[in-house]
């Protein structure tokens, strides 16, 4: 079992070294079950090369098999460990949006529901639901997850945000360009997500790119609207993720149109993740959320 494991993760990671990190011991550890695994078998089941390995034939067949039968195992291990008495449900969404519109809200779903714990996991990459022991995902995308429930939970719109003291000098989108600009890296690796040049470009701005390239530069959106809200310049945000700074008076819409994100947040979890009382209670209570929350939004557009 040790060897299949040890297997399968170097096959996903096509690294003995990040299957040694996943799995808490050494690459060459690894690389030793592997071996062990490939003599059992009669046959390899990777090329080496110098800073990583990939699979052969025989070894994208039996990755396969085994991946399938792994997953299946961790499907019956968690749904043993968990019943209908389990009164924790774990969710998952990226930093940002558990920061910025998750967190100040489960208080709310605590005094309605004491008796249900909620376990908040915030995550980059996507979570694997068994082996990680989650129950529900908040997912920014295009709402396509096969083998999994998807429920859209949340659009999104872009604005020009800055503190009220730098937005009360701004009477027009072209003055954007008078103040420093703030640039989140994360969105920006987002493919088609709205920044400044798609801003400028949605209000009919000629800005030179060189420009628009200028400013400071912050990892992660939260870090952005903290910058944001401080008064260090100018930033382009969801509604989603700036709303609660917004409601807060901490920031306010600069002038210009809106724009449509090409993305949505939704509610994602596995079909039988939805027979547990608790997860279905966590669920209800988020699309309340969500429909208030576009509800607050539409009122402050108007």
């Amino acid at each position: 079992m040790l060897a299949i494991r040890a297997f399968e993760a170097a096959a996903r990671h096509g690294s003995f070294v990040r299957a040694g990190e996943e799995l808490c011991v050494s690459a060459g550890a690894v690389g030793h079950q592997v071996r062990l695994l490939e003599e059992w078998l009669g046959r390899p089941l990777f090329e080496r090369k110098a800073r990583s390995v990939e699979l052969n034939e025989s070894g994208r067949r039996y990755f396969v098999e085994v991946h399938q039968l792994l997953e299946e195992l961790e499907r019956a291990s968690l749904a043993l460990r968990r019943t209908d008495d389990d009164t924790q449900v774990t969710v998952t969404a990226m930093p940002s949006f558990v920061t910025r519109w998750l967190m100040p809200r489960l208080g709310r779903f605590t005094a309605l529901q004491p008796h249900i714990e909620v376990r908040v996991l915030g995550s980059v990459p996507h979570v694997d639901f068994a082996r990680d022991h989650v129950d529900l995902a908040i997912r920014l995308g295009s709402g396509t997850y096969p083998g999994l429930v998807s429920d859209m939970l949340l659009p999104e719109t872009y604005h020009a945000v800055a503190h009220p003291s730098l937005a009360a000098q701004i009477c027009r989108p072209a003055d954007v360009t008078a103040f420093a600009l703030l640039h989140d890296e994360y969105e920006q690796r987002i493919p088609a997500q709205v920044d400044w040049p798609r801003w400028c470009a949605a209000q009919g701005l000629q800005v030179p790119a060189q420009r628009l390239r200028q400013g400071l530069r912050f990892s992660h959106t939260y870090l952005t609207l903290d910058a944001a809200a401080a008064g260090a310049g100018l930033a382009v945000a969801s509604d989603v993720l700036a709303g609660e700074a917004l409601k807060l008076g901490q920031l306010q819409y600069l002038p210009g149109t809106p724009v449509k994100g090409p993305y949505q947040y939704y509610l994602v979890h596995p079909p039988a993740a939805a027979h547990r009382p608790q997860v279905q209670a966590v669920c209800d209570w988020l699309r309340q959320e969500a429909a208030d929350f576009r509800r607050d939004v539409r009122t402050r557009s108007e």
